[in-house]
């Protein structure tokens, strides 16, 4: 038994695990219903958290591969190969729906297996819509003859489609209360935005975060939506990471003050080299957004 628990404690010892935190070895981690908005939290507050549990095992995940990214693509560039049985993922490095599918790839270890075609959105070449995408938008995914689009669609296909450890739960409640984030995705964002050009925070603004918070208690077994790092995380990885900033600098307001468990997600998501390696500069996000949300005030 004394030998047993040598092999079990210099396993754990492998992956930084320990039986005590609740939180993924950041080690390993390298990685539409409708709903009224305001009833979300209401419909939340009945959900009855999971009891509190420890990972049985360390998480397993494929590494994260290190990349050298390649330049956007502009007015002036040729056209990759297309059709020619190679897999892409055509982004834009400053998009957040894009970086979605971005971190979703680089979190299921899918470097070699998907090429990463980045295109310049300020000078957007012709070809991209002629002969890629119709709707002339990022991200899109080039795969067995099809190019197929929609961020939060992408993140779903990749997943089912690929190898690579899964990023989306079995469990029957986990499963169901990932729906609802997802689909919430697009409501949070409103929300948030529609503060950027009031005098201070709106109501709105604060009961979106304030769901984000509560959502981020429901189960215990780790400090992601689900427990467990997943696409809900992913979904909303990218709009927080612009949202934190910003408002810090031109409301001074922080996101995180009163809300733990968001910061302690912040934290976390932070370490996750999939998701690292697809963060943008934050005073460049803090600018690109006063361009976009406050040039004409």
């Amino acid at each position: 038994m004394a030998a047993l628990n040598h092999i079990f404690s210099s396993v754990l010892s492998t992956f930084n695990y320990s039986p005590k935190l609740t939180s993924f070895p950041r080690s390993i981690i390298s990685c539409k219903s409708t709903h009224n908005f305001f009833s979300l939290p209401l419909q939340l507050a009945h959900l009855n958290p999971t009891k509190s549990r420890s990972f049985s095992a360390p998480v397993m995940a494929y590494g994260f591969v290190e990349e050298g990214l390649p330049p956007a693509l502009g007015s002036s560039s040729d056209p990759p190969d297309i059709f020619d049985g190679t897999t892409r993922l055509y982004i834009s490095y400053t998009c957040p729906y894009a970086q979605r599918v971005w971190i979703t790839r680089n979190c299921k270890g899918l470097q070699d297996k998907i090429k990463l075609v980045p295109i310049d959105l300020q000078d957007r070449p012709a070809w991209y819509k002629e002969k890629v995408y119709p709707a002339n938008k990022v991200p899109s995914l080039e795969h067995n003859n099809e190019v197929r689009g929609e961020s939060l669609d992408l993140i779903k296909y990749i997943d089912s489609h690929f190898e690579g450890p899964s990023l989306f739960p079995d469990d029957t409640a986990k499963k169901e209360f990932a729906d609802v984030l997802l689909s919430y995705t697009d409501s949070f964002n409103k929300a948030v935005i529609s503060s950027f050009k009031d005098e201070g925070i709106n109501e709105e603004t604060g009961a979106a975060l304030d769901y984000i918070e509560t959502a981020l208690s429901k189960f215990t077994d780790g400090p992601f939506f689900l427990g467990q790092f997943s696409l809900v995380d992913v979904a909303h990885a990218p709009f927080i990471e612009r949202f934190k900033p910003f408002l810090l600098e031109v409301k001074k307001y922080d996101i995180t003050s009163g809300r733990p468990k968001l910061a302690a997600w912040i934290e976390e998501m932070n370490q996750i080299e999939g998701y690292k390696h697809t963060q943008r500069d934050p005073k460049e996000l803090v600018e690109s957004y006063k361009k976009r949300f406050l040039a004409k005030m």
